[in-house]
């Protein structure tokens, strides 16, 4: 299902097509390398020497009006690449990163990147087509929190939800351990450890929920609910218990519609954790 109509998604492949058209003829004028060539030091594009300088830059611009065209493309179909340092990116949009130092990124890249996006677009056009009549309200789930939807989209695009599920799920876990420093632990543990009541110990800085840690989520019930601080940590460990964990053991396959509460719940999640404040120790927050 998708919250995207179909005039969209033909009109947002067609960007796709514009870009890669205007990509190949700025390429055409520019020395192709990659990342083994160039061994991480050096661009894995430059200008050829026999180029007209006005030509080159005129054709850089051409590419990057039809990223912006095509700006929505990696978001609505979850293709970002994963590049170590730098997190997840959107390959069409930071075209311009193969003519740096250190580029990291590579033709390559851009060109697979943009073929992906259009086969995504492909299938979510087909779906879009045979719910068009529905009158059921259709779930996004490439609206979901990023590092969610970004994880799972690749699996649940070709239907296989248990493992859409799973990556997302650990996908979480990981963003956070990167985050915080922490790949000491279980995943089960450092959830346990990052939301627990108290102060950040040395080594194991936490997420805390920001203002006062004694005030009630709501008065209007008789004493309030328990702080909300308090529930992440239930929240995070028990869907770790029960959905990542069922999903890495067990090779039981998920429904459609049981893929998509589980990712919801991980979105939800994601969304709240964003909002948390980081603390360290003392000792850790000096040094």
């Amino acid at each position: 299902m998708s919250e995207y109509g179909v005039d969209y998604l033909r009109r947002l492949r067609e960007a796709v097509e514009k870009f890669e058209s205007a990509f190949e003829a700025w390429m055409h004028t520019q020395v192709e390398s990659d990342h083994m060539s160039a061994r991480g030091l050096m661009p894995t594009v430059w200008t050829k020497d026999d180029q007209d300088e006005v030509s080159v830059r005129n054709l850089e611009l051409d590419v990057a009006e039809a990223a912006g065209l095509a700006a929505r493309a990696v978001a609505v179909t979850g293709t970002y690449i994963g590049v170590q340092g730098l997190g997840l990116i959107d390959p069409i949009a930071n075209w311009s990163f193969m003519s740096s130092p250190k580029a990291p990124i590579a033709p390559r890249d851009i060109r697979m990147t943009a073929s992906n996006v259009k086969g995504r677009l492909d299938a979510m056009i087909t779906d879009a087509e045979a719910t068009a009549d529905s009158e059921v309200p259709t779930f996004a789930p490439a609206q979901l929190h990023r590092v969610v939807w970004s994880a799972a989209a690749a699996h649940w695009t070709t239907h296989q939800y248990r493992v859409a599920v799973r990556e997302a799920a650990e996908a979480l876990t990981l963003h956070w351990k990167d985050r915080l420093g922490r790949h000491d632990v279980d995943d089960t543990v450092f959830w346990q450890q990052t939301l627990s009541p108290g102060a950040a110990e040395s080594g194991r800085p936490k997420l805390v929920w920001p203002g006062d840690p004694a005030e009630k989520t709501t008065r209007s019930m008789r004493g309030g609910l328990e702080p909300l601080a308090k529930a992440l940590n239930g929240l995070a460990t028990g869907l770790n218990l029960t959905v990542r964990n069922v999903t890495t053991h067990t090779r039981d396959e998920l429904s459609e519609q049981e893929g998509m509460e589980r990712l919801a719940a991980y979105s939800y999640l994601a969304r709240i954790l964003d909002q948390c404040d980081i603390q360290h120790a003392a000792e850790d927050a000096s040094s």
